[in-house]
C-alpha cells in the first residue's frame, strides 16, 4: 500500500460553521458514521461505523505508516477527526483542496469538480447538503420525528444508503481531481507550511472571555438605551429600520438614497438638532464589531481558547491566508491611549462609567476588540511585523534605487516619496514646517499608486480629504514620474504575459519566469509565473481579449471578487504587479514562520505582515524576534527587511 484516499461523514452537537472545526471535534458527542477509503486508486470502499462496522486492521495501520500517503479534500478535517481515535502523522497527509487552490482553483469539492470540467459521474452528488444537515446535525424535535433529537441509520434507512453512497462518491471525485492535478505538484516547502499552519490552528490563541461577556453586556444595554433614544424623537416603531427611518428623514426635508455607513457620515456634516442625533445613533449602532465578541463565544473551547483563525491559501491567487470564525484579518484598530481602563470598565461591566469616560460606547467596544486576544497563564503576547513589506518588495522587484536607499537607511517612504514628487528636500518634511502637508499628500500616493492605480483610487485612498479632485491627475502623474522603474515593472509583467499567451514561448522578466503549463489529455491549461522563491502562481484557462478600453488583454477563469462565481477575469500589468508583490510579501512571511518555530518561539496568529507569538515572560526577546524577520533571505539577495515590534499583557496595534 502507498496511498489512501479518504472521506469521512461525523455527528457533532457543534455547529462547524460557526465554531470551527477544532471545537466541533472536541464535542463530548463527536462520532464518525462513516469511513470510506480507497487503497492505491481501487474502487472505493465504505465502512459503517454507526451501525457497527469496524476500519479494518490493515486500514488503522495504514493511518500510522509512514510508508503510505493519506489523501483527502480539505484534509486538515479528516486528519484532525482520525486523530482523536488512531495515530496519523500530520506529515503524511496531503490535502486536495490545497492543492486546487495551489493551482489557481476555488475551495469547495463540487465548485472545483465543475471548475476542472469532471464529468457528471466524477463530480459530488447533489443529495449531500441535505443528509449532511439530516444524519450529522441535531434532529429539532416535533410529532412527525416522535420528539427525536437526533436521526440515526434505523429513522431512515433509504436516506442513510444515499448517504453512504455520498460518502463514496466524495472519495472517487476527490481522487480524479488529484490525478488530473498530479502534473502540477505542490512544493515540498509548500507542504511544510501546510503542516505548520494546521499546528497553529490546533494551538489556537486564548480569549479573554471576562472582556467578551462584559463587552455583550454592555453592548445590549448600549443598544437599547441608543434605540429608546431613537424611538423618542423619531416617534418610529422601529428606528433602526432603513426605510422608516427615510421616511422620517424625508418629513425633515433631508432626501437620501440610501442609509449606508458612508452616506450617513456625509450627511452628519450637513444638519443639525434631532436629524444629527438620529444619525449619530444610527452610526454608533451600526458597529459591527460586537458581532466578533459574539464569533468568540461561539467558537471558544472549553480550555478558553479559539483555534481554527486562518485559512492556508485563501486567497488563492496570491498564496496568502485568509481570517475565519472571528475574521482576525478586518479587526478594528485601536486608537485608546487607556486601554487598560477601558478593559478593566468593560471587565467589570461599569457600562455608565465607560460612557462618561469614552463616549461612545458602541466605537469603545470596538477599539477594545483586538484586546479580547490575550497570551496563556504566565506568557506575555510578543507582536511584531514587517515595516512596510510591500513598498520594500515592489522597490527591489523593480529595482527602484532610491527607494532602495531609503529602506537601507532611515525607512521614512513617505516624506521621501514627497521629497521626490515635490522637489523638496527630504530634511524639510518634518513636523513644525509648512513642508510636513506634503507627508500626507506623499502617503496618499504611495498607498494607492504602486499597482498602475489613478486618480480613481487616489480618491478611495483619500479618507481624511487631504487632495483636491482637480489635483489628483498632477499627483499621479508626479508620483509616476518619480518611480519610473515601477511604470516600467507593469508593462514588462503586461507584456511578458502577452507575448507568452502570443507565442507560447516562456519568458523570463525582473527575476520572475512566465510560462504556459498544459496538461492537454486532462483539459488544464494554465499560465505561470515562477516566483523568486520557486513558488508559482496559476491562471488558469488563460486567453486574450480585448478590455473594456479595446486592447488586447490577459484574461483567465477565477473568483469573481464582486459576485464570487467562477468565471471569466481580466488583468493588466498593475494587476499583476499586485499579484507578484503580495505573494513574494507572503512568501517572506511564510519564511519567517519557519525561522521562529526552528527557534522555539509559538506562533499563536499572524496577520497580512504581523506575527503574533505566545512567550513565557522571561523568554520574550523583541531584538531575536527582529533579527529573525530582518534576516536575509536567500532566493531575495539584497531586499531590504525590517521588522519592529512590542510586548503586551493582549493583542492590539501599537
Amino acid at each position: 500500500m502507498n496511498t489512501l484516499n479518504i472521506d469521512i461523514e461525523t455527528f457533532s452537537s457543534v455547529d462547524i460553521k460557526k465554531a470551527g472545526l477544532y471545537k466541533y471535534v472536541q464535542s463530548l458527542d463527536f462520532q464518525i458514521l462513516l469511513f470510506a477509503y480507497s487503497v492505491d486508486g481501487q474502487p472505493t470502499q465504505i465502512v459503517d461505523l454507526a451501525q457497527g462496522e469496524e476500519i479494518p486492521p490493515n486500514i488503522i495501520q495504514a493511518l500510522a505508516s509512514p510508508s503510505v500517503t493519506k489523501f483527502a479534500y480539505n484534509a486538515a478535517f479528516e486528519w484532525y477527526s482520525l486523530s482523536k481515535f488512531f495515530k496519523t502523522p500530520l506529515e503524511q497527509w496531503r490535502c486536495t483542496m490545497f492543492h486546487g487552490l495551489y493551482c489557481g482553483f476555488t475551495a469547495g469539492l463540487g465548485p472545483t469538480a465543475i471548475a476542472l470540467g469532471l464529468p457528471q459521474d466524477k463530480r459530488k452528488l447533489t443529495t449531500g447538503t441535505a443528509l449532511i444537515k439530516l444524519f450529522c446535525t441535531p434532529t429539532k424535535p416535533n410529532k412527525k420525528n416522535g420528539g427525536r433529537t437526533r436521526t440515526l441509520p434505523s429513522h431512515e434507512p433509504e436516506k442513510w444508503d444515499l448517504f453512504k453512497d455520498y460518502c463514496v462518491q466524495d472519495v472517487e471525485v476527490e481522487k480524479e481531481i488529484a490525478r488530473r492535478l498530479h502534473r502540477f505538484p505542490v512544493p515540498e516547502s509548500e507542504q511544510r507550511l501546510w503542516e505548520l499552519d494546521q499546528q497553529i490552528n490546533v494551538r489556537g490563541v486564548r480569549i479573554d472571555m471576562d472582556l467578551v461577556k462584559g463587552a455583550l453586556y454592555i453592548d445590549d444595554l448600549s443598544t437599547a438605551a441608543l434605540t429608546i433614544e431613537a424611538s423618542n424623537i423619531t416617534r418610529l416603531s422601529n428606528p433602526n429600520s432603513a426605510q422608516q427611518l427615510q421616511k422620517w428623514l424625508t418629513e425633515k426635508g433631508v432626501e437620501v438614497e440610501n442609509l449606508q455607513k458612508e452616506t450617513v457620515q456625509n450627511l452628519i456634516n450637513d444638519v443639525d438638532g434631532e436629524v444629527k442625533r438620529v444619525l449619530e445613533i444610527r452610526q454608533e449602532l451600526s458597529k459591527t464589531s460586537v458581532k466578533k465578541y459574539q464569533a468568540m463565544v461561539e467558537a471558544v473551547g472549553d480550555d478558553g481558547r479559539v483555534r481554527g483563525l486562518l485559512q492556508h491559501y485563501g486567497a488563492n491567487r496570491t498564496g496568502r491566508w485568509a481570517g475565519r470564525l472571528v475574521q482576525v484579518q478586518n479587526l478594528p484598530r485601536n486608537y485608546i491611549d487607556t486601554l487598560n481602563i477601558a478593559r478593566d470598565l468593560v471587565c467589570q461591566r461599569k457600562s455608565e462609567a465607560l460612557k462618561l469616560i469614552y463616549g461612545n460606547v458602541p466605537d469603545t467596544l470596538s477599539q477594545l476588540i483586538r484586546t479580547a486576544f490575550i497570551p496563556s497563564k504566565g506568557n506575555v503576547l510578543l507582536i511584531s511585523d514587517f515595516s512596510a513589506i510591500e513598498a520594500r518588495v515592489i522597490a527591489w522587484l523593480a529595482q527602484e534605487q532610491w527607494r532602495l536607499n531609503v529602506f537601507n537607511t532611515h525607512g521614512k517612504i513617505y516624506e521621501a516619496s514627497a521629497s521626490q514628487m515635490f522637489g523638496v528636500p527630504l530634511e524639510l518634511i518634518k513636523k513644525g514646517n509648512p513642508e510636513y502637508d506634503l507627508r500626507q499628500r506623499g502617503k496618499v500616493a504611495e498607498l494607492a499608486l504602486g499597482y498602475q492605480g489613478g486618480p480613481r483610487a487616489l480618491e478611495s485612498m483619500d479618507k481624511d480629504k487631504v487632495l483636491k479632485p482637480e489635483e489628483m491627475p498632477d499627483i499621479v502623474r508626479r508620483w509616476r514620474s518619480a518611480n519610473k522603474r515601477i511604470v516600467d515593472l507593469w508593462y514588462s509583467l503586461e507584456n511578458a504575459a502577452l507575448a507568452v499567451l502570443r507565442t507560447g514561448q516562456a519568458v523570463g522578466v525582473k527575476g520572475l519566469l512566465f510560462a504556459r503549463e498544459s496538461d492537454i489529455m486532462n483539459g488544464l491549461d494554465f499560465l505561470t509565473i515562477t516566483l523568486p522563491s520557486s513558488r508559482k502562481l496559476y491562471y488558469v484557462k488563460p486567453f486574450l481579449a480585448l478590455n473594456d478600453f479595446g486592447k488586447e488583454a490577459l484574461h483567465y477563469w477565477g473568483m469573481n471578487q464582486d459576485t464570487k462565481k467562477w468565471s471569466k477575469v481580466g488583468t493588466y500589468g498593475g494587476k499583476l504587479v499586485e499579484n507578484v508583490v503580495q505573494a513574494i510579501a507572503r512568501d517572506c512571511l511564510a519564511v519567517t514562520l519557519k525561522r521562529l518555530d526552528i527557534a522555539g518561539f509559538e506562533t499563536v496568529m499572524h496577520i497580512h505582515d504581523e506575527v503574533v507569538l505566545d512567550v513565557p515572560e522571561h523568554l520574550a526577546d523583541l531584538d531575536k524576534v527582529a533579527a529573525i524577520m530582518g534576516a536575509p533571505i536567500d532566493w531575495a539577495p539584497g531586499l531590504p527587511l525590517n521588522a519592529d515590534g512590542f510586548i503586551s499583557s493582549y493583542y492590539m496595534k501599537d
